[in-house]
């Protein structure tokens, strides 16, 4: 069976998970925390799926919010470098445990779990939530990624 765009076959369903993803990152803002942290939890997550189109998409979005290529480079080893501050760490480390949350013990952890409030860790885990489902709508549906 040839892959099929789910969004497109049912349109609700796609609808109410972009309700979602707005009202998960509407939160996060709401909550103290920069737009450009929550995309790269999107990225972080996107990277670990290997979902091609998010992390297309989420790379433009914080760029275009002021990130640097210097900080997307290392993104993939985080907790390697001395780029990303406690709070950026945190949150990282939430996208990676909820992420491979069948496999806890590939996750990095930040130990600094008093960087960020208890809002603020409810809504990175929801923005978590939130990009690991759309990594599997695109990936199962094959969005196309090409230059």
């Amino acid at each position: 069976m040839n892959a099929i765009n789910i969004g497109t076959v049912m349109p609700k369903s796609q609808q109410a998970m972009s309700a979602l993803s707005q009202e998960a990152e509407a939160a996060a803002l709401a909550a103290g925390l920069d737009k450009r942290l929550v995309e790269l939890v999107k990225i972080r997550a996107s990277q670990i799926n290997g979902c091609a189109y998010c992390l297309r998409l989420h790379t433009q979005e914080t760029m275009q919010h002021g990130e640097t290529i210097d900080r997307l480079s290392v993104l993939a080893g985080w907790w390697e470098s001395q780029y990303f501050s406690q709070v950026e760490q945190q949150a990282l480390s939430i996208a990676e445990r909820v992420t491979l949350i069948a496999q806890p013990h590939l996750a990095h952890d930040a130990d600094i779990d008093d960087a960020m409030t208890t809002e603020q860790v409810a809504a990175v885990t929801w923005v978590a939530v939130v990009i690991n489902a759309w990594n599997r709508i695109a990936i199962s549906s094959h969005y196309p990624v090409a230059p």
